[in-house]
């Protein structure tokens, strides 16, 4: 009783040490050990076990037991018959059972006995384990107290929400099957263990956040660059465009009119001429473009080439090892089906 009461005076004298400075309010989860031991593969295997052995002791005793009652019976019935001395010593050897079952009793079931020892010796490293694993989410969640719900503290409420025992099994689950893992299933555990650490940790959620916001910032940025690209692009493209369309009025308008004078004829040949100098650039960027393709299909085709080679090896290696031992294997039933040459000294 005083070590509770001494708890929530020091659980109120924090809190109101913390709401005197302006700061927020003090953070307490809890853990129910029980439940914890209880989702633990190797706890409960090693507790089953236990139990075999605690049900062989009581099978053991109940058998003593049976045997001190029958001599009991026996010598209900005999006393008549015996002297004081055999009496006596009936009696002296019913007791000396019965004392040696007390005796065995205690040995195995008793407060110092087998049976709390080896509980003892089997729940300490898996506690050890919690401790250290409540402890790291206590300081990464930024915890001021954490309880243990199965303990002899009594608590009248727990809400939900501050129960890290699930926690803590996930975080032990993981653990003890990281030799098992690929590392891929290791790196979504970790990604997976991040998140759960930003859930319940303010300086962190926030910082995340304001990552978060950057990179949208910046993918915002590209894509408004590339869209301005896009619309400049588009804006040459519709003025080449009306170039075109106003050269080739000027040449229609040309060829109808009448009348052939020097400068006509003169306007003519510079519009053909720049008309032909439009169609040679064009000309060479559609060459340049068929080049970069024939490269990027002969890269292709070399790249394909080299995938089908490797696999057409690997085929082949695997052919092999199998014609290897099958060749093996043979060999062996061979051996085994010669019969053994008769020794003549025999």
């Amino acid at each position: 009783m005083k070590r509770h009461f001494l708890v929530l005076i020091l659980i109120l004298t924090a809190t109101l040490h913390s709401h005197a400075q302006g700061a927020k309010g003090v953070r307490i989860g809890y853990i129910d050990m029980e439940y914890i031991l209880q989702n633990v593969p190797d706890y409960l295997e090693a507790k089953n076990q236990l139990e075999l052995k605690a049900q062989k002791w009581k099978t053991e005793m109940e058998a003593k037991k049976n045997e001190i009652n029958k001599q009991k019976d026996n010598l209900k019935t005999e006393r008549a018959l015996l002297t004081k001395e055999l009496l006596a010593e009936r009696e002296e050897e019913i007791a000396f059972l019965e004392t040696e079952l007390s005796d065995y009793q205690q040995k195995k079931f008793g407060p110092t006995g087998e049976l709390v020892v080896q509980k003892a010796v089997l729940v300490k490293p898996i506690q050890d384990q919690v401790f250290t694993v409540v402890q790291d989410i206590a300081e990464a969640k930024k915890y001021d107290f954490v309880f243990d719900k199965s303990s002899d503290m009594t608590m009248i409420f727990s809400a939900k929400r501050f129960d890290m025992s699930d926690l803590v099994i996930r975080k032990l689950s993981r653990a003890a099957n990281r030799d098992k893992k690929s590392k891929k299933e290791l790196k979504e555990d970790e990604i997976q263990e991040y998140k759960e650490s930003l859930e319940d940790n303010p300086t962190m959620l926030d910082r995340q956040k304001k990552l978060d916001e950057r990179k949208a910032q910046r993918e915002k940025l590209v894509a408004d660059r590339k869209a301005a690209a896009e619309a400049k692009k588009a804006e040459a493209a519709e003025k080449r465009q009306q170039l075109q369309d106003g050269k080739a009025a000027k040449k229609t308008e040309g060829a109808t009119e009448k009348g052939t004078g020097a400068d006509d004829t003169k306007t003519n040949a510079t519009a053909e001429k720049t008309e032909k100098q439009t169609t040679v650039r064009d000309s060479i960027a559609t060459n340049r473009e068929a080049a970069r393709q024939v490269t990027a299909d002969a890269k292709a085709k070399t790249l394909e080439e080299r995938k089908k080679a490797l696999e057409e090896k690997k085929a082949k290696t695997q052919a092999d090892r199998e014609a290897a031992k099958k060749a093996r294997e043979e060999k062996t039933k061979k051996k085994d089906s010669v019969p053994s040459t008769p020794n003549n000294n025999d």
